[in-house]
């Protein structure tokens, strides 16, 4: 592996998970969307239940792709018990795991103005059926 791939950053979208396979339908679409736009920038998506791969597994496949930082990035529409309990002792696992990688936690998708803003768009939209 050369040093330009060690160095270049990575992403693990985590999600919450479901029974339903068809759940992950716009999560999977968030990740190609990330790989079309940044084809040499690794993305794994990672669940916290019911489906795989989970938070380490994600994260495992990332670090055996050379990646050295990694954003962790919460498609949860809000910083609910999942996000603010759950998620950061899982990160420590994968901290203890991967000590050689840097892993920065950012807020969940949903606390951005971004986010909010084109749910908005999307529920005028429909009002204005």
């Amino acid at each position: 592996m050369n040093d330009a791939s060690e160095s270049r950053p990575g992403v693990l979208l985590f999600a919450h998970g479901a029974r339903d396979a068809l759940w992950a339908r716009p999560f999977e679409a968030v990740a190609q969307a990330l790989r079309e736009r940044e084809p040499e920038m690794p993305v794994a998506l990672g669940f916290l239940e019911f489906m795989t791969p989970d938070l380490r597994g994600a994260g495992d496949a990332l670090a055996a792709l050379g990646c050295r930082k990694v954003s962790v990035v919460p498609l949860f529409l809000g910083a609910g018990g999942h996000v603010r309990k759950d998620l950061p002792l899982l990160l420590d696992a994968l901290r203890a795991a991967h000590p050689h990688i840097e892993w920065q936690l950012a807020p969940a998708v949903g606390e951005d103005a971004a986010v909010v803003a084109a749910m908005a768009e999307v529920a005028w939209r429909y009002a204005r059926l």
